[in-house]
Protein backbone atom coordinates (compact mmCIF):
# COMPACT_ATOMS: atom_id res chain seq x y z
CA UNK A 1 0.00 0.00 0.00
CA UNK A 2 1.14 3.53 -0.75
CA UNK A 3 0.88 6.70 1.30
CA UNK A 4 -0.68 9.73 -0.35
CA UNK A 5 1.18 13.02 -0.33
CA UNK A 6 -0.28 15.72 1.94
CA UNK A 7 0.11 18.47 -0.67
CA UNK A 8 -1.78 19.02 -3.90
CA UNK A 9 0.60 17.89 -6.62
CA UNK A 10 -1.41 19.40 -9.47
CA UNK A 11 -1.49 22.77 -7.71
CA UNK A 12 2.25 22.62 -7.09
CA UNK A 13 2.96 21.87 -10.76
CA UNK A 14 0.62 24.62 -11.93
CA UNK A 15 2.15 27.27 -9.66
CA UNK A 16 5.72 26.22 -10.44
CA UNK A 17 5.03 26.52 -14.17
CA UNK A 18 3.73 30.07 -13.66
CA UNK A 19 6.56 31.02 -11.28
CA UNK A 20 9.31 29.85 -13.66
CA UNK A 21 7.75 31.12 -16.88
CA UNK A 22 9.96 33.68 -18.63
CA UNK A 23 6.97 35.47 -20.13
CA UNK A 24 3.86 35.93 -17.94
CA UNK A 25 0.73 34.64 -19.60
CA UNK A 26 -2.98 35.10 -19.05
CA UNK A 27 -4.25 32.01 -17.24
CA UNK A 28 -7.60 30.95 -15.80
CA UNK A 29 -7.30 27.46 -14.32
CA UNK A 30 -9.63 25.63 -11.92
CA UNK A 31 -8.27 22.66 -9.97
CA UNK A 32 -10.01 20.20 -7.64
CA UNK A 33 -8.44 18.51 -4.62
CA UNK A 34 -9.62 15.89 -2.15
CA UNK A 35 -12.64 16.71 0.03
CA UNK A 36 -14.21 19.00 -2.60
CA UNK A 37 -11.58 21.73 -2.24
CA UNK A 38 -11.40 23.97 -5.34
CA UNK A 39 -8.41 26.10 -6.40
CA UNK A 40 -8.73 28.92 -8.91
CA UNK A 41 -5.47 30.21 -10.45
CA UNK A 42 -5.90 33.41 -12.44
CA UNK A 43 -3.99 36.28 -14.02
CA UNK A 44 -5.59 39.18 -15.84
CA UNK A 45 -4.61 40.66 -19.19
CA UNK A 46 -4.06 44.07 -17.57
CA UNK A 47 -1.69 42.73 -14.86
CA UNK A 48 -0.06 39.59 -16.12
CA UNK A 49 2.62 39.71 -13.44
CA UNK A 50 0.03 39.42 -10.64
CA UNK A 51 -1.07 35.84 -9.97
CA UNK A 52 -4.12 35.24 -7.76
CA UNK A 53 -4.97 31.97 -6.07
CA UNK A 54 -8.49 31.60 -4.67
CA UNK A 55 -9.51 28.61 -2.54
CA UNK A 56 -12.99 27.29 -1.81
CA UNK A 57 -13.42 25.16 1.34
CA UNK A 58 -16.95 24.37 2.43
CA UNK A 59 -15.79 23.61 5.98
CA UNK A 60 -13.69 26.75 6.36
CA UNK A 61 -16.21 28.44 8.67
CA UNK A 62 -15.80 25.54 11.11
CA UNK A 63 -12.01 25.48 11.25
CA UNK A 64 -11.87 29.27 11.71
CA UNK A 65 -13.05 28.68 15.25
CA UNK A 66 -10.09 26.36 15.83
CA UNK A 67 -7.44 28.88 14.79
CA UNK A 68 -7.23 28.41 11.03
CA UNK A 69 -6.83 32.14 10.37
CA UNK A 70 -3.84 32.31 12.73
CA UNK A 71 -2.21 29.45 10.82
CA UNK A 72 -2.81 31.19 7.50
CA UNK A 73 -1.28 34.44 8.76
CA UNK A 74 1.71 32.57 10.11
CA UNK A 75 2.32 30.51 6.97
CA UNK A 76 1.21 32.87 4.18
CA UNK A 77 1.02 36.29 5.80
CA UNK A 78 2.87 38.13 3.03
CA UNK A 79 0.59 36.78 0.32
CA UNK A 80 -2.85 36.86 1.99
CA UNK A 81 -5.42 39.22 0.45
CA UNK A 82 -9.19 39.54 0.88
CA UNK A 83 -11.20 37.21 -1.32
CA UNK A 84 -12.78 39.10 -4.22
CA UNK A 85 -15.51 36.51 -4.81
CA UNK A 86 -17.90 35.26 -2.14
CA UNK A 87 -17.52 31.74 -3.52
CA UNK A 88 -13.97 31.58 -2.16
CA UNK A 89 -12.88 31.84 1.47
CA UNK A 90 -9.10 32.18 1.04
CA UNK A 91 -7.13 34.27 -1.46
CA UNK A 92 -3.39 34.59 -2.06
CA UNK A 93 -1.69 37.02 -4.42
CA UNK A 94 1.81 36.70 -5.90
CA UNK A 95 3.90 39.23 -7.78
CA UNK A 96 5.74 37.13 -10.35
CA UNK A 97 8.47 39.75 -10.60
CA UNK A 98 9.23 39.71 -6.86
CA UNK A 99 9.32 36.02 -5.97
CA UNK A 100 11.97 34.48 -3.70
CA UNK A 101 14.93 32.69 -5.20
CA UNK A 102 13.65 29.20 -4.30
CA UNK A 103 10.48 29.19 -6.37
CA UNK A 104 10.05 25.41 -6.10
CA UNK A 105 9.94 25.62 -2.29
CA UNK A 106 7.32 28.38 -2.51
CA UNK A 107 5.11 26.32 -4.84
CA UNK A 108 5.49 23.33 -2.52
CA UNK A 109 4.56 25.40 0.52
CA UNK A 110 1.47 26.89 -1.13
CA UNK A 111 0.32 23.42 -2.25
CA UNK A 112 0.19 22.48 1.47
CA UNK A 113 -2.51 25.09 2.12
CA UNK A 114 -5.37 22.61 2.54
CA UNK A 115 -3.27 20.50 4.89
CA UNK A 116 -2.32 23.50 7.01
CA UNK A 117 -5.91 24.74 7.31
CA UNK A 118 -7.25 21.32 8.28
CA UNK A 119 -4.47 20.96 10.86
CA UNK A 120 -6.05 23.62 13.10
CA UNK A 121 -8.26 21.31 15.23
CA UNK A 122 -5.35 18.90 15.72
CA UNK A 123 -3.03 21.69 16.86
CA UNK A 124 -5.71 23.04 19.19
CA UNK A 125 -6.11 19.58 20.75
CA UNK A 126 -2.34 19.18 21.19
CA UNK A 127 -2.16 22.60 22.86
CA UNK A 128 -4.92 21.59 25.26
CA UNK A 129 -2.94 18.47 26.21
CA UNK A 130 0.17 20.57 26.82
CA UNK A 131 -1.79 22.86 29.18
CA UNK A 132 -2.44 19.87 31.48
CA UNK A 133 -5.99 20.94 32.20
CA UNK A 134 -8.27 18.58 34.07
CA UNK A 135 -10.98 16.71 32.22
CA UNK A 136 -11.60 16.31 28.51
CA UNK A 137 -11.19 19.19 26.11
CA UNK A 138 -13.86 20.48 23.72
CA UNK A 139 -15.07 18.17 20.97
CA UNK A 140 -14.08 19.76 17.65
CA UNK A 141 -16.07 18.59 14.62
CA UNK A 142 -15.16 19.32 11.00
CA UNK A 143 -17.66 18.32 8.31
CA UNK A 144 -15.09 18.09 5.55
CA UNK A 145 -17.41 16.09 3.24
CA UNK A 146 -21.15 15.61 2.81
CA UNK A 147 -22.37 13.34 5.65
CA UNK A 148 -18.77 12.74 6.78
CA UNK A 149 -16.82 14.45 9.54
CA UNK A 150 -13.64 14.41 11.63
CA UNK A 151 -13.98 14.68 15.41
CA UNK A 152 -10.97 15.61 17.56
CA UNK A 153 -10.96 15.69 21.35
CA UNK A 154 -8.05 16.04 23.76
CA UNK A 155 -7.83 14.39 27.17
CA UNK A 156 -5.21 14.42 29.90
CA UNK A 157 -3.20 11.49 28.55
CA UNK A 158 -4.26 11.18 24.90
CA UNK A 159 -5.99 12.73 21.90
CA UNK A 160 -8.84 10.88 20.20
CA UNK A 161 -9.54 11.33 16.48
CA UNK A 162 -12.76 9.86 15.05
CA UNK A 163 -13.58 9.56 11.35
CA UNK A 164 -17.10 8.94 10.11
CA UNK A 165 -16.96 7.51 6.61
CA UNK A 166 -19.80 6.76 4.24
CA UNK A 167 -19.90 3.74 1.92
CA UNK A 168 -22.36 4.34 -0.90
CA UNK A 169 -22.03 0.91 -2.54
CA UNK A 170 -22.43 -2.56 -1.06
CA UNK A 171 -19.08 -3.73 -2.45
CA UNK A 172 -17.31 -0.72 -0.94
CA UNK A 173 -18.95 -1.49 2.38
CA UNK A 174 -17.67 -5.07 2.41
CA UNK A 175 -14.15 -4.15 1.33
CA UNK A 176 -14.09 -1.23 3.77
CA UNK A 177 -14.87 -3.53 6.67
CA UNK A 178 -12.04 -5.84 5.63
CA UNK A 179 -9.55 -2.96 5.43
CA UNK A 180 -10.65 -1.39 8.71
CA UNK A 181 -10.61 -4.68 10.58
CA UNK A 182 -7.07 -5.19 9.32
CA UNK A 183 -6.10 -1.86 10.90
CA UNK A 184 -7.38 -3.17 14.22
CA UNK A 185 -5.71 -6.58 13.94
CA UNK A 186 -2.39 -5.37 12.53
CA UNK A 187 -1.50 -3.50 15.72
CA UNK A 188 -1.17 -6.81 17.54
CA UNK A 189 2.09 -7.40 15.70
CA UNK A 190 5.17 -6.71 17.79
CA UNK A 191 6.79 -4.59 15.07
CA UNK A 192 4.10 -1.87 15.19
CA UNK A 193 3.20 -1.72 18.86
CA UNK A 194 4.00 2.00 18.88
CA UNK A 195 1.27 2.75 16.32
CA UNK A 196 -1.91 4.49 17.51
CA UNK A 197 -4.72 2.33 18.78
CA UNK A 198 -7.48 1.83 16.20
CA UNK A 199 -11.12 0.96 16.88
CA UNK A 200 -13.75 0.34 14.24
CA UNK A 201 -17.51 0.20 14.62
CA UNK A 202 -20.36 0.20 12.12
CA UNK A 203 -23.75 1.79 12.66
CA UNK A 204 -23.18 2.57 16.35
CA UNK A 205 -21.18 5.75 16.97
CA UNK A 206 -18.31 5.81 19.50
CA UNK A 207 -19.03 6.94 23.03
CA UNK A 208 -17.28 10.30 22.55
CA UNK A 209 -19.76 11.48 19.90
CA UNK A 210 -22.83 9.42 20.75
CA UNK A 211 -24.53 12.43 22.34
CA UNK A 212 -24.45 14.44 19.09
CA UNK A 213 -27.66 14.81 17.13
CA UNK A 214 -28.02 14.07 13.46
CA UNK A 215 -25.63 11.11 13.33
CA UNK A 216 -26.48 8.46 10.75
CA UNK A 217 -26.83 4.97 12.17
CA UNK A 218 -27.20 2.47 9.36
CA UNK A 219 -25.09 -0.05 7.49
CA UNK A 220 -23.64 2.57 5.14
CA UNK A 221 -21.74 4.43 7.90
CA UNK A 222 -18.57 3.33 9.65
CA UNK A 223 -16.66 4.98 12.50
CA UNK A 224 -12.90 4.68 12.91
CA UNK A 225 -11.26 5.93 16.11
CA UNK A 226 -7.54 6.66 16.46
CA UNK A 227 -6.08 7.11 19.94
CA UNK A 228 -2.95 9.27 19.80
CA UNK A 229 -0.58 9.13 22.76
CA UNK A 230 2.09 11.72 23.65
CA UNK A 231 4.74 9.81 21.70
CA UNK A 232 2.76 10.64 18.55
CA UNK A 233 2.68 14.42 19.02
CA UNK A 234 5.00 15.54 21.85
CA UNK A 235 7.95 16.05 19.49
CA UNK A 236 7.31 18.90 17.00
CA UNK A 237 8.65 16.99 13.99
CA UNK A 238 6.64 13.85 14.83
CA UNK A 239 3.58 16.04 15.43
CA UNK A 240 3.67 17.50 11.92
CA UNK A 241 4.08 14.05 10.40
CA UNK A 242 1.19 12.68 12.45
CA UNK A 243 -1.12 15.47 11.33
CA UNK A 244 -0.19 15.02 7.66
CA UNK A 245 -0.79 11.27 7.70
CA UNK A 246 -3.97 11.11 9.77
CA UNK A 247 -5.69 13.80 7.69
CA UNK A 248 -5.51 11.61 4.61
CA UNK A 249 -6.94 8.49 6.24
CA UNK A 250 -10.30 8.73 4.51
CA UNK A 251 -8.72 9.34 1.08
CA UNK A 252 -6.20 6.56 1.77
CA UNK A 253 -8.99 4.10 2.63
CA UNK A 254 -11.21 4.82 -0.38
CA UNK A 255 -8.23 4.97 -2.74
CA UNK A 256 -7.19 1.42 -1.83
CA UNK A 257 -10.79 0.19 -1.97
CA UNK A 258 -10.96 1.38 -5.58
CA UNK A 259 -7.56 -0.20 -6.32
CA UNK A 260 -8.75 -3.51 -4.84
CA UNK A 261 -11.91 -3.43 -6.97
CA UNK A 262 -9.90 -2.64 -10.11
CA UNK A 263 -7.50 -5.53 -9.37
CA UNK A 264 -10.33 -8.01 -8.79
CA UNK A 265 -12.09 -6.91 -11.97
CA UNK A 266 -8.91 -7.41 -14.00
CA UNK A 267 -8.44 -10.87 -12.48
CA UNK A 268 -12.04 -11.81 -13.28
CA UNK A 269 -11.67 -10.63 -16.88
CA UNK A 270 -8.48 -12.66 -17.23
CA UNK A 271 -10.19 -15.78 -15.85
CA UNK A 272 -13.16 -15.36 -18.20
CA UNK A 273 -10.79 -15.09 -21.16
CA UNK A 274 -9.05 -18.31 -20.06
CA UNK A 275 -12.40 -20.11 -19.81
CA UNK A 276 -13.37 -18.90 -23.29
CA UNK A 277 -10.13 -20.29 -24.69
CA UNK A 278 -10.87 -23.70 -23.16
CA UNK A 279 -14.42 -23.68 -24.55
CA UNK A 280 -13.20 -22.67 -28.01
CA UNK A 281 -10.67 -25.51 -28.04
CA UNK A 282 -13.46 -27.99 -27.22
CA UNK A 283 -15.52 -27.06 -30.30
CA UNK A 284 -15.16 -29.49 -33.25
CA UNK A 285 -13.68 -27.88 -36.35
CA UNK A 286 -16.25 -28.61 -39.08
CA UNK A 287 -14.53 -26.44 -41.68
CA UNK A 288 -11.86 -29.08 -42.31
CA UNK A 289 -12.89 -31.98 -44.52
CA UNK A 290 -12.90 -35.32 -42.70
CA UNK A 291 -10.83 -37.98 -44.46
CA UNK A 292 -12.53 -41.27 -45.40
CA UNK A 293 -11.64 -44.13 -43.12
CA UNK A 294 -11.94 -47.88 -43.69
CA UNK A 295 -13.46 -50.30 -41.25
CA UNK A 296 -12.03 -53.73 -40.48
CA UNK A 297 -14.12 -55.25 -43.26
CA UNK A 298 -12.78 -52.85 -45.86
CA UNK A 299 -15.80 -50.58 -46.05
CA UNK A 300 -15.51 -46.80 -46.03
CA UNK A 301 -16.61 -44.97 -42.89
CA UNK A 302 -17.88 -41.46 -43.36
CA UNK A 303 -18.95 -39.84 -40.05
CA UNK A 304 -22.11 -37.78 -40.31
CA UNK A 305 -23.45 -35.64 -37.52
CA UNK A 306 -26.80 -37.02 -36.49
CA UNK A 307 -29.70 -34.67 -36.96
CA UNK A 308 -32.46 -34.30 -34.38
CA UNK A 309 -35.49 -36.47 -34.98
CA UNK A 310 -37.82 -33.51 -35.55
CA UNK A 311 -35.40 -31.93 -38.01
CA UNK A 312 -34.98 -35.20 -39.91
CA UNK A 313 -38.73 -35.69 -40.27
CA UNK A 314 -39.19 -32.15 -41.53
CA UNK A 315 -36.45 -32.58 -44.11
CA UNK A 316 -38.10 -35.76 -45.44
CA UNK A 317 -41.48 -34.06 -45.77
CA UNK A 318 -39.93 -30.95 -47.28
CA UNK A 319 -41.24 -28.74 -44.49
CA UNK A 320 -38.36 -26.30 -44.15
Amino acid sequence: MILLEPNSFVLEETLLARFTSEKPEVVDITLVDFDNVIYHVQTSAEQRSILKLSVEMKYYSQVVGYGAEDILRREYGDYLVPAANSQYQIALQFNLEQLPADKAALAKHVSMLKRNVLASPFLRAFEYWESQQEGAGPLMATNYRDDEAIYVQAQQDRVTVIFSTLFKEEVDRVLGKVFLQEFVDARRQASIQNAPQVFYSSREAPLEIRHLSGLKQDESVGYVSFVLFPRHFADPEVREKTISQIQLFRDYLHYHIKCAKAYMHSRMRTRVQDFLKVINRAKPDRSVAVADKKTATGRYFRPNFRQPVAAASQSENGEW
